[in-house]
């Protein structure tokens, strides 16, 4: 199952490994009560799901102690496959519905990770500070901008300075250029060869 993860992260720990190994049992299981993973594409949970979540981690690598910030993190991406590869990383996973954080509770509960807090609430009601912002096509990027750039501490805590990481797809030149801010678009086909990623992209913008 998870022979994808370690080909492109072959360094991953033993305890690791079981929780990204926990994540398709856990998953199954709460999507039957709860669908957060589109039932269609569920056997590729991890090509899908976890290994998109972790092009964030080939863009930039988190230090110990940095406070990172999923927002509309649904299920738990890509916040929940963060927390296992960084575990000295403190990660808040925000969603303004109540019962995908509910999944990603008991996702964390099963899987032993013990680096997330899962709250439910809209990201503007969030009074903490962040070294990062990460998501996953929420919603246009002007309106993201506008919830979350106050929260961004400048710094650097990882190997890019503290700013935002954004999994998108597709051709996003209007969309960027309308928030008047410089960023980067890192090609997820540059580090994972499997035909899925072909238009995906981390974009990035530091604070």
């Amino acid at each position: 199952m998870i022979a994808i993860i370690e080909k492109y992260f072959p360094s991953l720990t033993e305890h690791q490994k079981e929780q990204y190994r926990a994540l398709f049992d856990l998953y199954a299981d709460w999507n039957a009560k709860i669908n957060v993973v589109s039932r269609k594409d569920f056997e590729q949970l991890y090509l899908r799901h976890v290994l998109h979540s972790l092009a964030i981690a080939k863009v930039c690598q988190f230090e110990a102690g940095a406070r990172v910030l999923d927002v509309g993190c649904g299920g738990g991406f890509p916040s929940v496959p963060l927390a296992i590869m960084f575990p000295d990383v403190k990660f808040i996973s925000a969603d303004s519905i109540g019962k995908k954080i509910t999944v990603v509770k008991g996702v964390c509960e099963g899987a032993g990770i013990t680096n997330i807090d899962a709250r439910h609430t809209r990201v503007e009601q969030i009074p903490e500070r962040f070294d990062y912002v990460v998501s996953r096509a929420v919603t246009e990027m002007p309106q993201f901008v506008k919830w979350i750039w106050s929260k961004i501490d400048r710094g650097q805590r990882g190997t890019l300075p503290n700013g935002i990481l954004y999994l998108k797809g597709g051709d996003l030149q209007e969309e960027l250029a309308a928030t008047r801010m410089k960023w980067r678009e890192y090609q997820i086909a540059d580090f994972f060869e499997e035909e899925f990623f072909e238009t995906k992209k981390v974009v990035y913008t530091s604070k």
